[in-house]
């Protein structure tokens, strides 16, 4: 009797040079996928890989059942931008997103954040307990300046449904940052754990960051009137510390003035600056980036 899932599957993984590993990974999650559902898809992001990751790839798609789609970026995207390509290329109701093959965890778990999205979660998270220090210091000053009701983590991977999809493209056809437009996203989003953690580094990560704090919360606009308020309180000391020299008849020729002129001066930048970068947050929660990735061609392998 054949008790497999009826819903249709897509693996979305993220590849750039990752050499054997890649094929070790893709094998373990095929594996996982035809034990529980009878309609599935790998499909790779070749984000311009230098080395034998495509060709060790390849070789083994030729060789398994699995339904493989390699997708062959242009050039060399990054990770999100080649994500969003990969989650465009696939059709599945339910989509796995990797962003690593770095199989750190149970592969019994990719089947049980299908178990768990079942139960009404659009969003399933898998996490490590152990985070390295950066990661946890940059999601503390996200969820701290973040509207969501949903406090974002390190992930493994992340289970989404094909509605979560739907209404994040609705808002934005580019996601700059795809876990952070899910949890913005309004729908049920849900954490699995387990004990180990992620090793693997991927490249852009600072940049990244940089841009999450920008588009996703309003960090930017609180550091800004942070350090304006901050200047405001050198003007105001220093308008005190002349105020005392004078009283005291002791005053320094020009010294005293010209530092109160170029501390208000700074105060009035800053107050300024923080009237611009705030109409630039509106505008990047308005229109977003534009779609920027450009795929070269797309193979699929089929035994």
């Amino acid at each position: 009797m054949n008790t497999k899932e009826k819903n249709f599957v897509s693996a979305v993984v993220y590849l750039h040079n990752d050499g054997a590993r890649a094929v070790e990974f893709c094998r373990a999650a095929a594996a996982e996928l035809e034990a529980h559902f009878a309609q599935y898809e790998l499909v790779v992001v070749d984000d311009a890989c230098t080395d034998d990751t495509v060709a060790r790839l390849r070789e083994w798609g030729r060789e398994q059942a699995a339904p493989l789609t390699i997708l062959h970026m242009s050039i060399f995207h990054g990770l999100e931008d080649a994500m969003n390509a990969g989650l465009d290329a696939a059709i599945g109701d339910y989509v796995y997103e990797f962003d690593s093959t770095e199989l750190c965890y149970p592969a019994s778990l990719i089947f049980e954040a299908y178990r768990t999205a079942l139960t009404g979660n659009d969003i399933v998270s898998v996490c490590p307990r152990s985070v390295r220090g950066g990661s946890k210091l940059f999601y503390s000053i996200f969820n701290a300046h973040s509207n969501s009701a949903y406090k974002l983590r390190t992930d493994a991977f992340r289970l989404v449904t094909r509605r979560a999809i739907n209404r994040v493209h609705a808002s934005s056809a580019h996601l700059p940052y795809r876990k952070a437009a899910y949890a913005a996203s309004g729908l049920k989003m849900v954490d699995l754990e387990f004990d180990g953690q992620l090793t693997v580094k991927s490249r852009g990560r600072f940049n990244l960051a940089l841009d999450s704090l920008t588009l996703y919360t309003n960090f930017g606009f609180k550091a800004s009137v942070t350090i304006t308020l901050c200047m405001l309180a050198l003007a105001l000391a220093e308008l005190l510390y002349t105020l005392i020299v004078f009283t005291t008849g002791h005053p320094v020729a020009g010294w005293t003035t010209t530092m109160f002129v170029i501390t208000a001066g700074f105060a009035g930048l800053f107050a300024v600056l923080t009237i611009v970068v705030k109409y630039l947050s509106l505008l990047l929660n308005m229109t977003f980036r534009q779609q920027k990735y450009l795929v070269e061609s797309i193979e699929k392998l089929q035994k």
